[in-house]
């Protein structure tokens, strides 16, 4: 089949690899003009995680990639150190730049897969056969399926579900994310600073080569244009106004960032994850949130068992379509419920909030729940029983050229 993927990140990526090695043709459009490069860190845990990574062989690749964080200490307004979070109860079995992550699983699928950036699906227009696509910028085209793998604000879910707004859920806060240099000299470790209602950390990233700078803040939800950069930057200047630290620095060199990423924390809630010859993966079907520390896991398995169950329903989607949701629907609510909550502790709404969670902190080392924590978080993320679809070839066929090319 011609299959059409909206979304480069992790889930597009990853369902396209498995898509090729089954045979399908795969297209990705992307509407940023280049791979994302940019984001914070996120991570792999358990073995569900963990499988899928191997049999997609680009495990080896991620683990030369990993970021070998060590622990993120708490730090005073003056940059004293408090307390130590080891990095075992947030790092997962391997932990990479979301960026370097989408560099390799484009790397792994390139020559398979056809990738337009730079451009986004318009319109879908879906009869017996397949589906007509019109671009905001490309020929129109014609596919068999058309997958939404484009994260929260996904296109092709406002498209052939409706508007985002009933179906998201917003969990209060606020985040934005940048690469700066590694100035205060950080190994392989980071500092955050909290005061009610905000969070802000600094982080070494590609050996200590840069710096990644992550804001939380507590908000209503705030009425902005979601393509407007600078608005979101006033935005999070507006919330640190007076923050002590290194909130001033950090403000002032966002304003050079070139990767910056502001968002909503929010999760999405489908009663289906399908529409005719329309379907959702990752993000754009059940976005865990950040929180969970899920989302990227999430997205790995929900590519696997989509493709796979493509496969062994021998290419009738509504019967793939079906089996995928029974088999994943049950992980993603529960990768959704872990996050619920995450906030109130995570940003504490009051100082003496903070001033609690900071001394759970400093004895966390010494309870016998450190350990209850980390396999609870485990349990989640293998919490699937994947099956064994097989492959039948190692690679799929070469990639449709776009009209353009045959003209050229």
């Amino acid at each position: 089949m011609d299959i059409l993927i909206s979304g480069a990140s992790v889930a597009g990526p990853a369902l396209a690899l498995w898509l090729n090695r089954y045979g399908h043709r795969t297209t990705i459009v992307e509407r940023a003009p280049a791979l994302r490069e940019g984001g914070y860190s996120v991570d792999f845990r358990g073995d569900a995680h963990m499988s899928v990574l191997r049999k997609m062989g680009v495990l080896p690749d991620i683990e030369r990639a990993q970021t070998h964080m060590g622990s993120m200490w708490n730090v005073n307004e003056a940059g004293k150190k408090l307390v130590a979070m080891p990095a075992d109860l947030f790092a997962g079995d391997v932990e990479i730049l979301r960026g370097d992550l989408a560099r390799i699983l484009h790397d792994a699928t390139s020559s398979h897969t056809e990738y337009v950036f730079g451009d986004s699906i318009a319109s879908i227009a879906q009869d017996a056969d397949g589906v007509t696509v019109t671009f905001e910028r490309g020929p129109e085209r014609r596919f068999d399926l058309v997958v939404g793998a484009d994260g929260l604000h996904s296109t092709v879910r406002a498209l052939a579900f409706g508007p985002e707004r009933e179906h998201t859920s917003y969990l209060g806060l606020y985040c934005a994310v940048f690469t700066t240099d590694n100035y205060l000299g950080l190994d392989y470790t980071g500092h955050a600073y909290s005061t009610p209602g905000k969070m802000v950390s600094l982080y070494s990233a590609r050996r200590n080569t840069e710096a990644k700078a992550v804001f939380w803040f507590g908000s209503p939800p705030l009425d902005y244009d979601r393509h407007d950069l600078d608005r979101q930057r006033e935005l999070l200047a507006e919330a640190y106004e007076g923050v002590g630290w290194e909130a001033p620095e950090l403000l002032r060199r966002m304003r050079h960032a070139e990767d910056f990423y502001f968002d909503s924390i929010s999760q999405v809630r489908l009663d289906s994850w399908s529409r005719g010859r329309v379907v959702l993966v990752g993000d754009a079907a059940c976005c865990a949130s950040p929180l969970s520390g899920m989302g990227t896991g999430l997205a790995v398995v929900s590519a696997y068992v989509l493709a796979g169950e493509l496969a062994a329903a021998g290419g009738d989607h509504r019967a793939a379509f079906a089996a995928y949701e029974r088999e994943v629907r049950g992980y993603a609510a529960g990768c959704q419920e872990s996050a619920v909550g995450v906030s109130k502790w995570m940003v504490p709404e009051s100082r003496l909030m903070a001033w609690f969670m900071n001394q759970n902190y400093k004895l966390l080392p010494y309870l016998p729940w450190k350990g209850l924590m980390a396999k609870s978080v485990r349990k989640t993320a293998s919490a699937i029983s994947l099956k064994d679809y097989g492959v039948t070839r190692p690679a799929g066929p070469a990639p449709r050229r776009r009209p353009s090319d045959r003209a050229s």
